[in-house]
């Protein structure tokens, strides 16, 4: 499946044109996930690359983002990329309330792909039972950061107002099952 990104009309970015999205079901509980990001990115800032592992605040400058809930629930997970290839995943009770570390059966597997006229992260992302069983609501999104400071926000669709990707309004592409595969 490919998706393009919409960036929030009050963050203008002069970087990136567009930014897609591809995702596919690897196995029963297993999302591969491709985000690209076409444009003159010789003003991207992209986090320096590091070992792998678990970081927060990732959202302060690029970072690739998917939300998942289930339709009937009012708990959501969230989890972000960063092109350094560190990753964060949180689960909250309700919209921004009871945020918590959310547990992954193994850590994401994350690639930086560049050139001069495009960034592409692809992950690898082995979901927690607890997402495993029912179709989901997915909200995928970015936050592109440039040089000079500036940043854009992306995603499928945007709510009223700033930038909020935890918006009930943002969980809007219907992720099926892996098991309905």
């Amino acid at each position: 499946m490919r998706l393009s990104l919409q960036c929030h009309p009050l963050t203008p970015v002069s970087v990136v044109d567009e930014i897609s999205l591809t995702y596919e079901w690897k196995s029963h509980g297993t999302l591969w996930l491709r985000y690209h990001a076409e444009g003159l990115l010789h003003d991207l800032d992209l986090p320096v690359h590091t070992a792998p592992k678990r970081a927060d605040g990732l959202w302060k400058t690029t970072c690739f983002e998917l939300f998942l809930q289930e339709s009937s629930a009012n708990r959501y997970c969230e989890f972000n990329f960063s092109p350094s290839s560190l990753w964060a995943a949180y689960q909250f009770s309700d919209y921004r309330n009871g945020m918590k570390n959310l547990q992954l059966p193994k850590a994401p597997d994350i690639y930086l792909d560049f050139s001069d006229s495009y960034a592409a992260i692809e992950v690898t992302l082995a979901l927690p039972d607890i997402l495993g069983a029912a179709s989901l609501n997915a909200a995928f999104s970015a936050v592109i950061a440039e040089k000079n400071g500036s940043k854009s926000y992306w995603a499928l669709s945007h709510p009223p107002g700033k930038p909020d990707f935890h918006h009930r309004d943002c969980f809007n592409h219907q992720l099926k099952a892996a098991g309905s595969l």
